[in-house]
């Protein structure tokens, strides 16, 4: 199994942008699927992207195309979240996720980090 952690997050003004990583632990990274998730206050956590083991496919939640970008190295154990264009609705706990599955994945994951905040501001 993998352990996961996130990084990156933080105070941004509206359109601005912000990029997250998460660093994985296990030299089995490169076998799992990725994805970030969110949770704002009040709401269920929520998907935000996915991207497979080897970083060829990717899965976006439909709010989130064109704005934010997953991509990860697997040399250095880390997947990252580019996000673009940030409005106050993108104002949760992002998470990094880890699936020992190859494709890219919208759904149950089972290997979770302790999340990192963004707050946008308007």
């Amino acid at each position: 199994q993998v352990q996961v952690v996130e990084s990156g997050g933080g105070w941004v003004q509206t359109g601005g942008s912000l990029r997250l990583s998460c660093t994985a632990s296990g030299r089995t990274f490169s076998r799992y699927a990725m994805g970030w998730f969110r949770q704002a206050p009040g709401k269920e956590r929520e998907f935000v992207a996915s991207i497979d083991s080897s970083g060829g496919d990717t899965l976006y939640a439909d709010s989130e195309k064109g704005r934010f970008g997953i991509s990860r190295d697997n040399a250095k154990n880390e997947v990252y979240l580019q996000m673009n264009s940030l409005k106050p609705d993108d104002t949760a706990i992002y998470y990094c996720a880890a699936r020992s599955t190859s494709s890219a994945y919208r759904g149950t994951y089972g290997n979770w980090g302790q999340g990192t905040q963004v707050t946008v501001s308007s």
